[in-house]
């Protein structure tokens, strides 16, 4: 796990946008403990916090770029695969805004915070609220 954040981390996606992609995977997933830490990773990083706390609501707020919103579909379409199988307009609007070498490393980090996810909610690991 450590390797693959390495990797995301050096892949040149923004920060800010590796924040809200963790940040909701982590709200689809409902893992308590990476909503608080990426919340606040997020705002230690500068993120604005009606960003932050309109990110469930994403489609519907306007404080978001169309490469953010494609991310984010992206996000979520990858993260319920087993029920959305990714549908095509979900992966055009992302190569609109992703080249191929982006999309990659995109969807390295969802599949990254999800495995994270899964290893938080498996082993019962509670949020540190501020700790």
């Amino acid at each position: 796990m450590y390797g693959l954040q390495a990797a995301v981390n050096a892949s040149g996606l923004e920060p800010t946008l590796q924040e809200l992609i963790k940040l909701r995977v982590s709200q689809i997933n409902g893992c308590a403990f990476c909503i608080d830490m990426h919340f606040r990773e997020a705002t230690a990083k500068g993120e604005k916090l009606e960003r932050l706390y309109l990110l469930d609501a994403w489609r519907e707020a306007p404080v978001y770029s169309d490469r953010e919103r494609a991310a984010l579909g992206w996000a979520e379409a990858v993260t319920l695969v087993s029920q959305t199988h990714v549908p095509d307009e979900v992966f055009a609007e992302a190569r609109k805004h992703f080249d191929e070498a982006e999309l990659v490393n995109l969807t390295l980090a969802v599949v990254t915070i999800n495995g994270w996810n899964r290893f938080a909610i498996s082993f019962r690991v509670p949020p540190t609220l501020g700790a």
